[in-house]
């Protein structure tokens, strides 16, 4: 039980201070490759075919490359593609859609084009489902993990982005790429390891009702997401102790038939845990994807695992904690971690206001990159610790090309406003 509360502290947790003016903190951008010649720029939309409906969290990826990106919450993303590498075709690939094989010509330099999936039905008639025994079924997931997951330690590039948000405005923004050394999943007591390598924050944060919100941890605490490297936060057997576990249905990702297992918290339990989907591969038996949310019936234990400092004036009420984590299919039948995905709601009361205001916070990472290279671990001062808050190691938006040739999460069309509003923000106070 102190294993999975300290979980998700770790990996949302807010701290609440006096307000206070925010400066631009010192860093320097080690990516001066910004020539577009050395790179090209790909465009696309995902979109359900039927409902005409954008499809986020897309996952596409290059055909015979590592390179790989995500759509945005508006079903928009952006490929960046060497010159020197040889790719001729993209796969996209969504849960409940059947996957799609994209000619990379089809794309052209400056147009956003339109990728329509197709939803998969799958005929339950033409299915022997082998296992009844939902626990059952995640024991035996749990034995092949070593057959299913890489047993050596990787090396992976990745993009990270955070935000928190005052009811529908966006306050702040911190995004980095990010180096990781991904440890085997036959020791679940080696941490991964994030090395930042370059990012950049909103220009300003408004004040906050006189509380400013940090989030620490940045990526290091959103690769704890990986339920697979990390079993203590769901799979462990003492779970079934807290968990009903239930086969709930079939369902095709990746073109591949999957287990869909739903669990939730047991009643007896009044300790604060999950509720949520695991997305098992019903072939190899390997957990592709999970879903879950934090148990919010005791509001004043989960407010406490997630709020580290705050006034004595103010009360915090935690409205929903949900995750998501997925993983993608190499060519030897490996999965590897691929993307993550917290958000965290919650209503700030003061004694003395009427109202109340909504806030929420959310961290993703993606996957753009794997080396194929030996996997080294970080100096100890080059990690990005816990303790770290992003938005204070990084710098101010500028530069459009500030990525250069990485790839990144597009951003949807409300971040963008913000940031425009808040660089202007920023510009017009360097001004006075």
């Amino acid at each position: 039980m102190k294993l999975i509360r300290n979980f998700s502290v770790l990996l949302s947790l807010m701290i609440l201070i006096p307000s206070m003016n925010m400066q631009a903190s010192s860093f320097t951008n080690k990516n001066d490759d910004t020539d577009t010649t050395k790179y090209s720029v790909y465009t696309g939309l995902i979109l359900d075919a039927e409902e005409k409906t954008p499809l986020p969290f897309a996952t596409i990826e290059c055909e015979g490359l590592n390179i790989a990106t995500v759509s945005n919450i508006d079903g928009e993303f952006i490929l960046k593609i060497p010159k020197e590498k040889s790719v001729e075709k993209i796969k996209i690939s969504y849960i409940g859609y059947k996957n799609m094989v994209e000619e990379l010509a089809r794309f052209k330099s400056g147009k956003t084009e339109k990728i329509f999936l197709t939803p998969t039905s799958v005929n339950l008639k033409e299915v022997t489902v082998r296992i009844e025994d939902a626990q059952g079924l995640i024991g035996q997931v749990l034995s092949n993990i070593r057959n299913n997951y890489s047993m050596e330690d990787m090396m992976m590039t990745a993009f990270y982005r955070e935000t928190i948000k005052r009811k529908r405005n966006y306050v702040s923004i911190s995004e980095a790429v990010v180096d990781i050394y991904k440890s085997a999943y036959n020791n679940e007591f080696r941490d991964d390891q994030a090395k930042l390598i370059q990012g950049r924050k909103s220009a300003d944060v408004e004040k906050m009702d006189t509380v400013l919100f940090k989030i620490q941890g940045g990526p290091v605490t959103t690769l704890m997401l990986d339920v697979v490297k990390n079993p203590y936060i769901l799979l462990s057997e003492e779970y079934y102790k807290i968990y009903n576990f239930h086969l709930t249905g079939v369902i095709s990702m990746n073109d591949r038939l999957h287990y869909v297992v739903s669990f939730n918290q047991k009643s007896h339990v009044t300790a604060p845990f999950y509720n949520g989907k695991l997305y098992i591969d019903m072939d190899k038996l390997a957990i592709t994807e999970a879903e879950f949310e934090l148990n919010m019936d005791n509001e004043v234990e989960v407010a406490e695992m997630f709020i580290r400092k705050k006034p004595a004036s103010m009360t915090v009420i935690p409205e929903k904690a949900a995750y998501r984590v997925k993983y993608t299919i190499t060519d030897d039948n490996k999965w590897y971690f691929s993307y993550a995905r917290g958000e965290v709601k919650f209503n700030v009361d003061w004694e003395k206001k009427l109202f109340n205001t909504s806030y929420s916070t959310m961290s993703e990472i993606a996957i753009t990159d794997r080396s194929d290279a030996e996997a080294v671990k970080f100096p100890a001062k080059e990690r990005f610790r816990r303790s770290q808050v992003l938005d204070e190691v990084v710098y101010v938006f500028f530069d459009q090309d500030f990525w250069g040739s990485y790839n990144v999460i597009e951003p949807d069309q409300s971040i963008e406003t913000a940031i425009k509003r808040l660089n202007r923000k920023f510009m017009k106070n360097e001004n006075e």
